[in-house]
């Protein structure tokens, strides 16, 4: 049973958020602003709704206090059309973001695909480990290393990773990676796969040549690349 903190000073909406998810069979807590969101957060919530416009601490910031403590996954909700909202919420460790308004149906597929995806690295075994010249990851526990160092990585940088790991030296196009990765297909002026491969990217080290170990292969997509 997911447990899910809706962090939103809208206190209709997030009733009626609550309402829907626990007929979903998901154990929902409130907190209708940011300092209470922190102050909800433990380590038995799978998922986090924030709105981003709410008093005493906005979205944003809360989302990088959360983040110094947690890499639970974060669904971020966005005013319609506000790309800035949504660059910056990614910028900052979302894992994905959905502008308002938004039908139920929406809403209940993100979720399941993030919490799906979260499931499946948890059910992984922890000794199981993917290897890719210096890079190890443990799905079972959510840790990477490269070159012997820990990647502070959020889940939806961890399982993007996978992903490259397991298609070394093939170019993945954006809709792949949005469909395979994020659960989702790729809409028109979706940056979420850009920001969350650029976000990784800022986090693995450069190759000794000083060459990124992700290629952005322009019109097409992206590519692990080997060193030289």
């Amino acid at each position: 049973m997911p447990h899910i903190l809706i962090i939103d000073d809208d206190v209709e909406l997030s009733d009626l958020l609550k309402e829907v998810l626990s007929f979903e069979n998901c154990t929902v807590c409130t907190a209708y602003d940011g300092m209470a969101g922190l102050e909800a957060m433990d380590s038995r919530v799978d998922l986090v709704l924030l709105d981003v416009m709410m008093p005493k601490l906005n979205g944003f910031e809360t989302l990088k206090q959360l983040r110094e403590k947690w890499d639970v996954p974060v669904l971020m909700l966005t005013a319609k059309g506000d790309e800035i909202d949504r660059v910056v919420g990614l910028e900052l460790g979302a894992d994905d973001y959905l502008p308002k308004p938004f039908s139920e149906r929406e809403l209940l597929a993100r979720i399941r695909a993030i919490l799906r995806r979260t499931q499946n690295n948890k059910e992984s075994l922890q000794n199981d480990a993917v290897v890719y010249r210096d890079i190890k990851l443990y799905p079972g526990k959510l840790e990477a290393y490269c070159n012997g160092g820990l990647l502070e990585l959020t889940s939806t940088e961890f399982a993007l990773l996978h992903y490259f790991l397991l298609h070394p030296g093939q170019v993945l196009t954006k809709e792949m990676l949005s469909l395979d990765v994020l659960g989702k297909r790729l809409a028109a002026f979706d940056r979420a796969i850009d920001m969350h491969v650029s976000n990784l990217r800022k986090k693995l080290p450069d190759w000794p040549n000083g060459k990124p170990r992700i290629k952005t292969l322009r019109g097409r997509g992206y590519l692990l690349v080997e060193g030289d």
